[in-house]
């Protein structure tokens, strides 16, 4: 073997696999919410020579040598994420949005410590407390949730409930609450209380990049973090933005507090994704996914279709199946979906009764879409298509008809070309 063999040559397996999942994207539609199409040039840089190398510590503070270039690229990624967000310092090795949470708890909480977040069938994340997580074992945790009647959060629910638990952070964000969050009311609670904000947006980051979503650091967050691949398209992992006061706490606890060498492959793509979104043509595609997702919600809600909280403000709504169908799970609508070549994932919904792994609803996207270059003409056929499924999974002739006219948008509008 000569490391200039090609692929296909050293592991025709793996080759395989990758072509066969490139035709899988191409020839379906993905609409679950945290996923994304990155750019070739983002690909490009993830699969570069920057995989290579080791480089411990920070730019300028490295504990390896030849890391002049490691030092330029991690240097591109933070100067433009701090010129997207307006954030005091910016943290871009979190592997992912999990970890990027771990590295602002390590540097403001001790096990044993207070969190309020948001209960993960209510919309909530793993990384916020579940019991199941890291954050759950080693921390003291009470959720809140959204109002059964409104599917909105009440925050007056919240500021009750933080009176009487007196956490040492409170967390806004969310994996499926098609809703904004308020952080400038949540920050008032935290600093009612005595506690640390901090807003998860990993699902919006794109869209708060692109000013079409609140920017949690203009309403004086301490603490900010984000996936780097959804919404905003760049290379796969997490990153933290906060104050400058926190600054060196982050940083240590990335650091070599939760994590060791940063994948500079990762933060060379984190480096390109965020150029990219500084440019107009982000700001329109941001714009896009919004108005996308708010006419696929009026289209289920003429359809009949119940969504948690009536409908949306971002990239997501949450379909509650119970109402509409309430013989069929959210398992059994994902799979019939993705048979006809629509690809959404089960979710649990506010007052959920059955397993996590069953659940009564379905979540529902739209930034892949966007990316491919669907508007709103498109994404009313599409939700007109999965309705029809949705109400008669089993009819072959429907299924068929709806595979068909599938095939034709992906051939329409294709990822790559």
């Amino acid at each position: 073997m000569n490391l200039t063999d090609p692929l296909v040559e050293v592991d025709p397996d793996v080759q395989s696999a990758i072509a066969a999942e490139r035709d899988r994207q191409e020839s379906t539609l993905d609409m679950i919410a945290s996923e994304n199409h990155v750019s070739e040039a983002v690909m490009d840089a993830q699969g570069t020579v920057m995989t290579n190398k080791y480089a411990e510590g920070y730019p300028g503070e490295r504990y390896y040598g030849g890391c002049r270039y490691m030092d330029e690229v991690e240097q591109l990624a933070i100067d433009r994420a701090k010129e997207l967000f307006g954030a005091d310092h910016v943290n871009v090795q979190p592997h992912a949005g999990t970890q990027a949470n771990m590295g602002v708890y390590f540097t403001v909480l001790e096990p044993g410590d207070k969190i309020l977040s948001l209960e993960l069938s209510h919309g909530g994340h793993l990384s916020h407390g579940h019991r199941a997580n890291f954050s759950g074992k080693l921390y003291d945790v009470e959720q809140y949730e959204v109002d059964p009647e409104t599917g909105y959060i009440d925050y007056e629910e919240v500021a009750a409930h933080a009176g009487e638990f007196a956490p040492d952070i409170i967390v806004s964000g969310s994996s499926a609450y098609p809703r904004e969050f308020e952080y400038d009311t949540i920050q008032e609670i935290a600093d009612e209380v005595g506690a640390y904000h901090l807003a998860d947006i990993a699902h919006v980051t794109g869209l708060v990049a692109a000013g079409v979503h609140a920017n949690p650091v203009d309403h004086d967050v301490p603490f900010v973090t984000g996936s780097t691949h959804k919404t905003i398209r760049a290379g796969r992992g997490g990153m933290i933005l906060c104050d400058e006061e926190y600054a060196d706490g982050v940083d240590s606890s990335v650091f070599p507090g939760s994590q060791g060498g940063p994948l500079m492959h990762n933060v060379a793509g984190k480096a390109v994704g965020f150029a990219e979104a500084l440019t107009p043509e982000f700001e329109e595609y941001a714009r896009q996914v919004v108005d996308n997702a708010k006419r696929l919600a009026d289209v289920f809600r003429q359809h009949g279709l119940s969504l948690v909280s009536g409908g949306t403000d971002k990239h997501l709504m949450l379909v509650d199946l119970r109402e509409s169908h309430p013989d069929l799970t959210g398992k059994e609508a994902e799979s019939a979906l993705e048979d006809v070549g629509v690809i959404v994932n089960k979710n649990t919904v506010p007052g959920e009764t059955r397993s996590p792994m069953v659940t009564s609803g379905i979540r529902v996207g739209t930034p892949p879409l966007t990316t491919r270059g669907f508007g709103e003409d498109e994404i009313e056929t599409v939700g007109d298509l999965m309705v029809e499924v949705l109400n008669d999974p089993d009819d072959a002739e429907v299924t068929d008809r709806v595979s068909a006219e599938i095939d034709r948008l992906c051939e329409e509008f294709p990822i790559y070309g």
